[in-house]
């Protein structure tokens, strides 16, 4: 009776079904392609297109300094001043040296006219009247060696005054009264008057290849009433190393007085018109080290990954160059627990 029960149970244990998987449930949507942005808009600077580090050209301590950073100055105008007295006494001695060879000049002259008179009427040697005639020569070149000093003194002594070089605004001041400062040391920075430039730290896609031009709309960020065109005028070809962007310098075109240095300028550029598949960054899988997406069959609803080629990224989104086709459903939500050939339900998802 024992082995009659078991051999009942053991056939009712075969006739039982498997039970079926349970369909994944995920989010698709039916790709279309679309055209990416017309126009790119970034925000930079307005900064003058010439600058100028000024620094003194002989050490010293500062004495005073007449302006601060924002200063409007005019063409030598005197922004700071160094105490001249180690300079005034490198003038006093090259003025002694000059009175000094001048006097040397007289006497070394004087013994050769009277050696020249001598050798005529044949009362001194050859020898003696050249010795004169060395003397009269030595000496003139000391004279011109200390004139040469005493001009070089006064340039120092002028040296000890800082001046504006050209009309503009002081953007920089690295300098205090009583502070020492080296020769050659940057104390001020001078924003020149004038020609303006918008600077522009972006991406090198953004202005290399994706533009239809270099013309660049501009408006103030603080006043979009306030408006200019520019053109690219240098794009530089050094990569930052930290924010990995270039610097765009745009021209401005008779900037508006309202466009002053610093202000923050947008600029706008016309793309290039590309059409592309957007999907959210959900959507993004990979196969092996190659980008993927999951793809849903609407006949069998079973999902497969396909890979695809990707065109850029933007903010939530993944641009879909090559491997998709439009109409194509795509799961952009709940992929990461998928398998190949595993059916998905996705009803009143968006299509």
């Amino acid at each position: 009776m024992v082995a009659l029960v078991a051999t009942t149970l053991s056939g009712c244990k075969h006739d039982v079904a498997p039970t079926a998987s349970r369909a994944a449930i995920v989010r698709t949507a039916v790709v279309q392609p679309r055209d990416r942005r017309d126009s790119i808009t970034l925000t930079g600077e307005v900064q003058a297109r010439f600058r100028a580090d000024l620094s003194f050209r002989v050490s010293g301590r500062v004495l005073a300094r007449y302006v601060d950073v924002g200063t409007h100055v005019k063409a030598g105008e005197v922004l700071a001043i160094l105490d001249p007295a180690e300079q005034q006494a490198d003038l006093d001695a090259a003025s002694a040296a000059v009175s000094s060879a001048e006097a040397q000049l007289r006497v070394a002259k004087a013994t050769f006219e009277r050696q020249s008179t001598l050798i005529k009427n044949g009362f001194t040697t050859r020898t003696v009247y050249d010795q004169a005639q060395e003397g009269f020569r030595t000496a003139e070149g000391a004279l011109e060696a200390a004139r040469a000093q005493l001009g070089t003194a006064k340039e120092a002594l002028g040296y000890t005054t800082l001046q504006a070089e050209a009309d503009g605004v002081i953007t920089a001041r690295n300098v205090e009264s009583g502070q020492v400062v080296p020769a050659a040391q940057p104390v001020f920075s001078l924003a020149q008057d004038g020609e303006r430039d918008a600077v522009f730290d972006v991406y090198e896609s953004v202005f290399l290849g994706q533009t239809d031009s270099r013309r660049v709309a501009l408006s103030l960020v603080s006043d979009t009433s306030v408006k200019a065109w520019g053109h690219v005028r240098e794009v530089s070809p050094v990569i930052d190393a930290k924010s990995s962007t270039i610097r765009v310098k745009v021209s401005i075109e008779d900037p508006p007085a309202a466009m002053t240095l610093g202000s923050a300028v947008a600029g706008t550029v016309k793309a290039k018109a590309q059409t592309q598949i957007a999907l959210p960054w959900s959507a993004l899988m990979a196969t092996g080290a190659k980008p993927a997406v999951w793809t849903v069959d609407p006949a069998t609803r079973t999902a497969s990954l396909k890979p695809v080629t990707v065109g850029g990224y933007e903010a939530g989104e993944v641009l879909i160059k090559a491997g998709l086709a439009p109409g194509e459903r795509v799961v952009i939500d709940g992929g990461k627990l998928l398998s190949a050939g595993q059916t998905v339900t996705y009803e009143g998802d968006r299509s």
